[in-house]
């Protein structure tokens, strides 16, 4: 049974990539800064008939992607189970204010934002990094957004053209360059590692004002979760397939 890990997993996209990863056989830890609402996903899916008999593939992982010690020790605990990690789903984030305010509500916000959605995957890759070692197929996938591409940033035909900001789509532009380089950085292994978009899709972040649901987007990323060894690294992708950077 391979075993995955996805960050921010109690709700929305995150909570139901950990549902869809159970249907598929894996075991999977679910990555929650808040316990209790991490410890009621976990019974939500374990109550779950649909996944009858693979409920109980699923445990909590109490996991602040901000906090460094929390990330450290989150990786000790899974260290001292002996497991191997196949995968890593970088999925927590956050919005932030939008539109960002001016001076320097405008500058904190930006910090709390990078925190969260850039040096939060950081901290937790290269925590988990030696355990995703021991897999025979790692992979990781950043999720990100199209509101990050550069090139579509570019484009006053895309739908997404007016919403340029200067928290949260700067978090993702960083965060898929980190996808690059850390697909370079491990080019010579096993490792897959892409960025994925789930598409505008309705969260508790847009205040569910998304066209898509969650249980397609969580398809969209486990996909890449589960590429075999032919697949790509060092991509960003959506339902679509491949997004310019």
């Amino acid at each position: 049974m391979k075993t995955a890990l996805v960050t921010g997993a109690n709700k929305g996209i995150g909570f139901e990539t950990a549902k869809y990863l159970l249907e598929q056989g894996y075991f999977v830890y679910l990555g929650c800064r808040d316990a209790s609402l991490g410890a009621a996903a976990v019974a939500t899916l374990q109550g779950l008939k649909t996944l009858e008999g693979l409920g109980s593939n699923c445990e909590l992982l109490e996991l602040d992607v901000t906090s460094q010690s929390s990330v450290d020790a989150a990786a000790a605990a899974l260290s001292a189970k002996g497991i191997t990690l196949d995968v890593l789903i970088n999925n927590a984030g956050i919005l932030g204010a939008f539109p960002a305010p001016e001076g320097a509500a405008g500058t904190e916000n930006a910090q709390q934002v990078f925190d969260t959605n850039y040096f939060g995957p950081i901290r937790v890759t290269t925590a988990m990094l030696p355990l995703l070692q021991k897999s025979v197929q790692p992979r990781i996938v950043n999720v990100s957004s199209e509101i990050g591409s550069l090139q579509l940033h570019q484009d006053p035909s895309w739908a997404f053209y007016q919403l340029k900001d200067k928290a949260y789509g700067p978090s993702k532009t960083a965060l898929n360059f980190y996808t690059i380089m850390l697909a370079f950085q491990l080019a010579d292994t096993p490792f897959k590692v892409n960025s994925v978009c789930p598409g505008y899709t309705a969260t508790a972040m847009n205040n569910f004002s998304g066209t898509g649901k969650a249980a397609d987007a969580a398809r969209t990323i486990a996909g890449y979760a589960m590429l075999d060894d032919a697949g790509p690294s060092g991509k960003f992708f959506n339902a679509a397939g491949e997004i310019r950077w």
